[in-house]
Order: structure tokens, then C-alpha cells, then sequence
């Protein structure tokens, strides 16, 4: 087993490849499976970053988070900081007055304890996080998925309201338009229990499409 994963990839890939002949071709083209999970300290600094990223392009977000954790000199941004900070700081590190809101309820409700440590949500099944982390001010479903998968790496996640999910769905079927959420689930269940994988397999279908048509338009 990976290190880091709750399941073992190879056995995985095989259940795929039985299960469905067009994701075995994908697996084919695309090679091993190979998710790298992002190392977290704590579910408040991941999800602390997740609210900052939200809506951005990678490196306007990144920029933002560096002068976010650069607010909190020699340390990792914890709740009790950000609870003490003014928000005439946080505004200054470029945070939306969204965002701000969303980082101070993320911040209150792991100090008062609604928020699972990180210790105790790898105990914890997959539907109980989603509920008790969606109860944050801006932390949807999509948002605990993915920490569930490229996280916590739980292998049984389809993230059906995902575009690039369903981009990769249509394109790996040749589908006129994107499969609706519910139609995705009712798909997917041939993919359980390892979902998590297939789900990595359609990003990689929809990452390769687009190479594809930029390379034709060059």
C-alpha cells in the first residue's frame, strides 16, 4: 500500500479495468496510477487554504495564501491567530470579504471544537466529514471531496459535480454534452469501492484532451 493511501493502487486498477473496458483504455494510455497526496499539518490549515484558493486561478491564489501565512511569521496559521488578527490585516493579505468570513467561522468552530483534529477525522467515515465540515461558511461538498481524496486519500470518492470529472466522462465516451451529476453517480457505482481512482483516471482523460486540441491548434 502507498504510503498515505487507505487502499492499495494496483488491486484498485485492476477492479477498474474489469469493471469498465473504455477506463481500462484510459489506464492504458495514461500509465500507473500516480496521486501524490498534499501533506497537511492540520484540517484547519488545509481547509484554510482550500477557502483561499476558491475562485482563483493557482497562481493569483498562491500569491494570496504566501501573504496570508506571511501574517503569521514563524509559525503555521492556527484558528487561535487568525481569530486574533484584525481584519484590516486579513483584507490586506488580498482576502475577499467573502473569504474573510468563511477563514473567522473555520477558525471558531475548530476552537470550539465542531471541527474533527486531524487525528480524529481519519477515524471517521466519509459521509460524517462532508457533514461536519460543510457546516463552515463557504466549505462545500466538492471542497471535502477533495481533501477526502487528494488529502486524506480515500479511495471510494466521485465527485460528481465536478467539471473536470465530467469533462473527462464525456470525453472518454464521446457524449454531445456532459453527463448530469445524478446520472454520474448512478455510473460510478460500477466503479466503487474505488471511485477515488476513476475519478483521478477522467481528470487525466480531460487533461490529455486538452494537450491534444492545443497541440492542433499550434
Amino acid at each position: 500500500m502507498n504510503e498515505g493511501l487507505g487502499f492499495e493502487p494496483a488491486t484498485a486498477v485492476e477492479h477498474l479495468r474489469a469493471s469498465d473496458e473504455s477506463l481500462a483504455r484510459v489506464i492504458d494510455s495514461v500509465g500507473a496510477f500516480r496521486l501524490q497526496l498534499i501533506g497537511a499539518s492540520s484540517i484547519f490549515g488545509a481547509l484554510a487554504q482550500a477557502i483561499v484558493y476558491q475562485q482563483l486561478n493557482g497562481k493569483a491564489a498562491a500569491s494570496i495564501f504566501a501573504r496570508f501565512c506571511a501574517l503569521f511569521p514563524g509559525t503555521d496559521p492556527t484558528a487561535e491567530l487568525v481569530l486574533a488578527i484584525s481584519e484590516e490585516e486579513l483584507r490586506g493579505a488580498g482576502l475577499s470579504r467573502s473569504k474573510l468570513l468563511s477563514l473567522r467561522d473555520l477558525a471558531g468552530k475548530t476552537v470550539s471544537g465542531e471541527i474533527p483534529t486531524l487525528a480524529e477525522i481519519r477515524l471517521m467515515e466519509d459521509d460524517a466529514i462532508i457533514e461536519r465540515l460543510t457546516s463552515v461558511r463557504g466549505i462545500g461538498r466538492w471542497t471535502v471531496e477533495m481533501l477526502l481524496i487528494f488529502t486524506l486519500g480515500r479511495q471510494d470518492v466521485l465527485p460528481v459535480d465536478d467539471f473536470g470529472v465530467r469533462e473527462g466522462y464525456r470525453l472518454l465516451f464521446g457524449l454531445d454534452t456532459q453527463p448530469k451529476p445524478r446520472s454520474l453517480a448512478e455510473i460510478g457505482l460500477a466503479w466503487a469501492p474505488h471511485r477515488s481512482l476513476a475519478t483521478w483516471y477522467l481528470y487525466r482523460a480531460a487533461e490529455e484532451a486538452r494537450r491534444q486540441a492545443q497541440l492542433s491548434r499550434a
